[in-house]
This record gives C-alpha cells, sequence and structure tokens, in this order.
C-alpha cells in the first residue's frame, strides 16, 4: 500500500532534545516570544474552536507592507519548510530535476524525493560557500526549481549580490529560484541579495523567510514567501488547507510591531556570535551571518558524531554532520555552558 520509492527516502532528523541539557541543536532562540506576543496568542485562544482564515489576510496584508508588496505577492505557511515542499510541487514532477547546494537545509532533498523528482546536489566551495557557478553548470532541459539558501544552513555562510547576478545571468527564464532566507535578520554582511529586491529584478525568483528564528515563534511554524504573482497563487493551490493556526497568525502580526526589540535580540545574539567564533579561533569556522556557529570535520581530530556526543554526555547537544558540527549561539549563560562543556570534551 506504500510506494516502494518511500523506503529510500531519508527521514528529516532533528535537533537532539534533553530537557535537562542545554540545546544549541536546533537554531531556536533561547528566550520565549516577547511579552506583547505571547498575550495576544495567549488572548487568542478563545477563539481557537473556529477555522484559521484560510487565507491569512490580516497577515499576508502586514506582512506585504513591510516588505513593500502587494498582498497578492505573499503566502503564508506552517514554516518555511512547508512552502519550501509547496514550491517543489508547484515546479517538479517525476522526471525534472531540481538542484541545490549540499550540504544546505536539510529538507531539500526529501521534497524532491517526495514529489518524485530528481535531486541534483551540488558542493559547497571549499571555503563552505555556496557555489553559484556549480549550480549554474548543473542546469539542463529538465531542471525547474534551484534553491539558493543564504545565509547557508549549516555552514553560515553568504553569498555576494556580483555572485548571484552571474549566476542569475545564467539562469534560464523559465527555471524558478528560490532564495531561501530564514536567517536574513542575522545577516549583517552588506554585501548579500536581499530577496524584495532580487523578485523585482527577476520574475523567476521567490524569496522565503520564517518566523521561526530571530522572532522566536519556531513553536508556532508560521513562515512566509514573496515572489511574482502567479507563483505565489500557484503556492496558495497547493498548501493544506488552514495550515496556519490561528494562534501562529496572532502571533506573526503581533511580533511584527516589535521591531525595536527584534532588533535588540538580533545584535544580542550577534555579540554570542562573535564571542563563540573569537573561543573557536584556530578551528577554520567561517563568519558566520546566522544564529550558529559552524566547525569544520576536517579541523577537529574526532568525527564530529563522536564529539557531539561528548558535549552531550556533558550537558549541551550540538548538531553533527558528517561535514562537521553546527552550534547554535543564543545567550551569554548558553555561550558559558557551551564553553565549559567544549574544554572538557575536546582537547585538540
Amino acid at each position: 500500500m506504500i510506494r516502494p520509492d518511500l523506503s529510500h527516502l531519508p527521514a528529516y532528523v532533528p535537533g537532539a532534545r534533553n530537557d535537562a541539557a542545554v540545546k544549541l541543536s536546533s537554531n531556536e532562540i533561547a528566550e520565549g516570544p516577547l511579552p506583547s506576543v505571547k498575550a495576544a496568542m495567549a488572548g487568542s485562544l478563545d477563539t481557537v474552536n473556529r477555522y484559521p482564515d484560510m487565507g491569512a489576510i490580516e497577515l499576508r496584508t502586514t506582512l506585504a507592507r513591510h516588505l513593500g508588496l502587494s498582498v497578492e505577492q505573499v503566502a503564508v505557511g506552517t514554516g518555511s519548510s512547508a512552502l519550501c515542499q509547496q514550491l517543489v510541487n508547484i515546479t517538479a514532477q517525476p522526471g525534472d530535476d531540481v538542484i541545490f547546494p549540499w550540504r544546505s537545509f536539510e529538507a531539500y532533498p526529501i521534497f524532491v524525493h517526495i514529489a518524485g523528482a530528481n535531486p541534483v546536489p551540488v558542493a559547497l566551495t571549499s571555503d563552505y560557500r555556496v557555489d553559484l557557478a556549480g549550480l549554474a553548470a548543473a542546469i539542463t532541459d529538465d531542471t525547474k526549481l534551484i534553491f539558493v539558501c543564504n545565509p547557508n544552513n549549516p555552514t553560515a555562510t553568504t553569498i555576494t549580490t556580483r555572485e548571484w547576478r552571474e549566476f542569475m545571468s545564467a539562469v534560464p527564464a523559465d527555471v524558478l529560484v528560490a532564495l531561501d532566507e530564514a536567517y536574513f535578520e542575522y545577516n549583517f554582511s552588506g554585501t548579500s541579495p536581499i530577496g524584495t529586491e532580487e523578485i523585482t529584478a527577476y520574475r523567476n525568483v521567490v524569496g522565503l523567510r520564517t518566523f521561526s528564528k530571530a522572532y522566536g515563534l519556531a513553536g508556532a511554524r508560521v513562515g512566509y514567501a514573496f515572489g511574482p504573482v502567479e507563483i505565489i497563487e500557484a503556492l496558495n493551490k497547493v498548501a493544506v488547507p488552514f495550515s496556519v493556526s490561528s494562534v501562529a497568525q496572532v502571533g506573526a502580526l503581533a511580533s511584527l510591531d516589535m521591531h525595536d526589540e527584534l532588533q535588540q535580540r538580533v545584535e544580542t545574539t550577534a555579540e554570542q556570535r562573535e564571542r563563540l567564533a573569537e573561543a573557536l579561533t584556530g578551528l577554520g569556522s567561517p563568519k558566520s551571518q546566522t544564529n550558529f556557529v559552524w566547525i569544520p570535520a576536517e579541523s577537529i581530530s574526532i568525527a564530529p558524531e563522536e564529539l557531539a556526543a561528548t558535549l552531550a554526555r556533558n550537558n549541551v547537544l550540538v548538531r553533527a554532520f558528517p561535514e562537521g558540527i553546527r552550534v547554535t549561539v543564543t545567550t551569554a549563560e548558553e555561550t558559558d555552558a557551551f564553553l565549559t562543556a567544549w574544554k572538557k570534551s575536546y582537547t585538540g
């Protein structure tokens, strides 16, 4: 009764959980929602007996104003990950290709497999950055969609606007490019393309952002896409009905009013990011423009999984990949906890 190809489908691996440990494995922020956001979400519980607004009109309208776009150019979903899957669904069928950098967001190849399309991973550069020239070189007549994760998860690196423009000049007009900006708020580089500008410059670009990271609503599950009207219309057609809950919509709306508080949190995270990067000097970590730091496997003397397991025994959880370790950056207290565990776990 089950599709035979699903036996080969890799499972998405979430960050490890242990309520007794400091969790730095899932790129969440340590603080809960801002007080006013929490109050708004709590107040919305009085109406959870009713279905949410399926079109999320108020949230999309407010987001559109926030982004300088029309409401028809904005879609919302249960996190930007759901919108990634919807993008695959509207572009790719069996026999089609979807290109993405690797290693990058773990769900990209999973979504492609689910659609029955062909995943085409393209290795990162030697300095752990998305290889835009490599992505362009992988395009064929079968290519329907390309994901560009910027900043890239899990390596924390960014692309430049110059590189992006060169890449887009090589992309056919009928191939959709998804600029995944899940960590947009943490990107202080000043040299990266910005989704809201690129969707105007190119008719085959759609941007993706989320409330799960900087806004602290990972558990509420709400992200958004923005781009050409025809792409947004198609995204809405394949969305699960009523997928973004009324509580999530209210939380996202309230969060958009908290610009100053959000900026303060982001700056605090950036301070800890620099502190952690300095403490790990010599391990080859690339400059981070996210809320995490990447430790390449080739810079440590033991396997990432083994080191992560040792850190866990010292009550700190990180995310291990074959290519390295990703450490979420949160508060000063949690940075202290990581550095203490690191000293106990790794001697070089």
